[in-house]
């Protein structure tokens, strides 16, 4: 398995206090589909930088940071294309945690 970290940029129009539920329901398919899910960081609502669509003028960044098989991101993606909660998501290998390092001592 490899950790993988998701991106996702939720559309909540209208329903600004249903994000912990869309979060949930992110993080619950994942594990459905054999992933684990590691950290979840919410970041604020972010206006986008450039507005493709006038319905579409900001979203709610999501960080996930989860392990699972590489075939497991081609079923999110199809999964996720089709929601109307997720407007956008961004999948990419997430870096290897590097072990703690002492720190020698000066002089």
């Amino acid at each position: 398995m490899k950790r993988y970290e998701g991106l996702f940029i939720l559309n909540l129009a209208g329903k600004e206090d249903g994000l912990k539920e869309a979060v949930d329901r992110v993080t619950a398919e994942i594990t459905t589909l054999g992933g684990k899910v590691e950290t979840v960081q919410k970041m604020d609502k972010k206006p986008f930088a450039r507005v493709a669509d006038k319905r579409h003028t900001g979203g709610h960044y999501v960080n996930v940071l989860f392990a699972a098989a590489p075939t497991v991101i081609e079923q999110l993606n199809t999964k996720f294309r089709h929601s109307d909660e997720v407007f956008r998501i961004l999948f990419s290998e997430a870096p290897k945690s590097a072990p703690a390092t002492p720190v020698a001592a000066v002089a």
